[in-house]
């Protein structure tokens, strides 16, 4: 019959003499392989773990529903899928319009403040603006330069609303499409091209042009020098902003071209400024000659207004 020594399992034998003779030994379990095996597997992911989070944000749910493809856009013509372009609050708004108005040298713009969630209500709303007190500063503008001539005959011009809008909102979207089907062209022939999406040039030319605002307001001063030596500081302005955005984007590929391109882009944001200050404020207007109105007897009167 065996006795109970017998019936000792070796393994806690061997295992007592090794910790006796060694403290510091470890031992394993037979669960433990398992539970090494995925301690071991998350490390090797922690680094990479750390830019999923940056990318796919802080939330689990949402990392999962992305990773496992079940997370999906709205189409396109229902209202959630432009909900999207709106979801801004008060300060990334604000923030934005402060790195358009003072740039800081070496950033870049779309990096700085677009890229975590580009948007179309600050473009919107600032391309309104402007095309409202482009007009209204016009027509003022007109109003004090003739004020006190007795031919003159004040008539407000609706039309510069129309012109001003049509002349800006197509600025803000035609540009940057142009721009981005160039980008997308040198990108598959030049690979070290920085891409941005469509939304994000159109945010960064929106933004652009809020310098444009207290600027246009200004205008209304009757002097021509000092509305062209704002006119320039205001270029200045928005204009470092676009070559400090683009010419990351650009700089890698041809010499010729990436200057051409950058050039271009200046050369139409100036055309823009030059355009609305020599035709909204700088545009010599007609003075409406006084009616004349005939006489019963063959003479006519002309009447003073």
């Amino acid at each position: 019959m065996a006795t109970v020594d017998d019936l000792k399992f070796q393994e806690f034998d061997d295992a007592a003499n090794l910790l006796a003779a060694n403290p510091d030994a470890t031992t394993i379990s037979i669960n433990e392989p398992a539970e090494i095996s995925k301690n071991q597997h998350g490390r090797l992911q922690e680094p990479g773990r750390e830019e999923d989070d940056e990318l796919l944000g802080t939330d689990d749910s949402d990392k999962t529903e992305l990773l496992a493809g079940q997370k999906k856009s709205a189409p396109f013509w229902t209202f959630e899928y432009y909900q999207t372009f709106f979801d801004v609050d008060t300060y990334q708004v604000l923030d934005r319009i402060k790195g358009s108005v003072f740039p800081v040298p070496g950033k870049n713009f779309v990096r700085l403040y677009i890229r975590s969630n580009p948007d179309l209500y600050g473009p919107f709303w600032i391309c309104a603006t402007l095309v409202f007190t482009i007009a209204v500063s016009g027509n003022l503008s007109n109003f004090f330069i003739h004020l006190g001539k007795p031919t003159y005959h004040y008539v407000p011009e609706f039309r510069k609303v129309s012109i001003a809008a049509t002349t800006i909102y197509a600025y803000a979207w035609l540009v940057p499409l142009a721009l981005w089907g160039f980008l997308m062209w040198r990108n598959s022939k030049v690979m070290n091209i920085v891409s941005y999406s469509f939304l994000e040039i159109v945010c960064v030319y929106g933004y652009s042009l809020f310098i444009y605002i207290p600027t246009a307001i200004l205008w209304i001063i009757p002097q021509k020098v000092v509305r062209w030596v704002l006119m320039v500081f205001s270029l200045c302005l928005s204009g470092s902003v676009l070559v400090m955005t683009f010419w990351p984007a650009v700089r890698d590929d041809n010499r010729r071209i990436a200057l051409a391109t950058v050039a271009t882009i200046v050369l139409l944001h100036a055309l823009l400024a030059v355009g609305c200050l020599a035709y909204f404020f700088d545009a010599p207007e007609l003075d409406f000659p006084a009616p004349i109105i005939p006489a019963h007897n063959g003479t006519t009167v002309v009447t003073k207004s």
